[in-house]
């Protein structure tokens, strides 16, 4: 069986100082990252286990913990590669005339975004993401990992709304968080997997 495997970091873990701290980044990425993926992988052990066995009675709990922690997983690998300590500015071609279609303006898009991050009650994210039914861009607010978001959308850039991603900073001031992410967006991984998003749709 295939396991999902932890991936390194795309720079040191004090890279994105003082938008984000190193002590942060490494807590965020050693030890709750890593939790997602042991969670994906001991989950499917439990289901293969449930499969062999012929016994079902737990299968909701464990699809639910399943969609959890593999969620997870992808948001998180997204979000470190969303992030560049040469990050910020704003997108420009086929991103950028996109932002301008479907949300008016970038600082539409951008208040929209935040605003969805910021806003998020308790636990989730804010995406951007490609729907390809509708052949648009939208804005998700993702509770947990994986609640509230659309069938078939595809993440384009996340932004961490959990209190591990920020909390030994920014305290309970989320939106001073959000606001430094936008300095740390790495706008070639965004056009990319736009690029790529609107290929296979």
């Amino acid at each position: 069986m295939t396991r999902y495997t932890l991936p390194d970091m795309p720079y040191d873990y004090a890279a994105l100082e003082p938008a984000i701290t190193g002590e942060i980044l490494e807590l965020h990425h050693a030890k709750h990252h890593a939790a997602y993926v042991k969670g994906a992988n001991d989950t499917l052990e439990r289901l293969a286990e449930a499969r062999d066995k012929g016994e079902f009675g737990g299968l909701v709990g464990l699809e639910k913990t399943f969609a959890f922690n593999l969620s997870g997983h992808v948001l998180h690998s997204i979000f470190w590669q969303n992030l560049s300590p040469d990050g910020g500015d704003r997108p420009d071609g086929a991103l950028g005339e996109a932002i301008d279609e479907h949300f008016g303006s970038f600082e539409a898009f951008q208040k929209q975004l935040t605003t969805a991050t910021s806003t998020v009650q308790g636990s989730g994210w804010g995406v951007l993401a490609w729907e390809p039914l509708g052949r648009r861009l939208v804005v998700e607010q993702v509770y947990d990992h994986h609640g509230n978001v659309g069938m078939n959308t595809t993440p384009l850039l996340v932004f961490d709304a959990w209190e591990h991603a920020y909390y030994l900073q920014y305290r309970n001031v989320r939106p001073d968080y959000v606001e430094k992410l936008w300095s740390l967006v790495d706008w070639n991984d965004v056009i990319a997997r736009f690029e790529a998003a609107r290929a296979a749709a």
